[in-house]
């Protein structure tokens, strides 16, 4: 996989461009974000997270997506268990993946942030090729945007306390932080 830092797309991944972005109100990306995501809930593999990122998820097809399938949403990279990565948004662009949120003081932190989802739950761990691909995308990002430093990366839950837990328990960020400041 490789950035391309004047289009904002990796070449040598997955591409599934969603329509569920903008453009940033600032050409600034100075924070990275990790969550995590599974559909249904639990579930790997499904392709259901691709599916809800393009709005294309029926809400039928599962009693849990009835609630979810009207949302507009996106992340700019989805790294499955596989350690398979896709992207939805270029990361010239703004990709809606945080909701209310608020990082050092400032708030709406899609207006400059990445967003990475890893396929998985708040309480299983992540596979070694997982976080092998978020290690590598993750320096990739820093080399594209200097302003992402190891103290710019935090996960859903720092920027939205109290409404989102995700990555999780199970996400060792001491590995990941070790790996970024090697």
């Amino acid at each position: 996989m490789q950035l391309d830092p004047h289009t904002g797309w990796c070449q040598g991944i997955r591409h599934c461009p969603s329509v569920n972005c903008n453009a940033r109100p600032q050409d600034e990306v100075s924070l990275l974000v990790i969550h995590n995501i599974s559909l249904p809930p639990g579930q790997f593999g499904t392709g259901k997270v691709q599916e809800f990122f393009q709005n294309r998820l029926r809400a039928d097809e599962h009693p849990y997506f009835a609630g979810i399938a009207a949302l507009t949403v996106s992340a700019h990279f989805l790294i499955e268990r596989d350690g398979g990565v896709t992207q939805f948004v270029s990361c010239r662009e703004r990709a809606w993946h945080a909701g209310v949120s608020r990082f050092d003081g400032r708030e709406n932190c899609n207006d400059f942030s990445l967003g990475i989802e890893l396929e998985g739950t708040d309480d299983q761990p992540f596979s070694e090729a997982q976080y092998a691909a978020l290690i590598d995308l993750a320096r990739q990002l820093q080399q594209a945007y200097p302003a992402i430093t190891v103290a710019r990366i935090c996960g859903h839950s720092d920027i939205a306390p109290g409404r989102k837990t995700d990555p999780g328990p199970c996400f060792d960020w001491a590995r990941l932080r070790a790996a970024l400041t090697d």
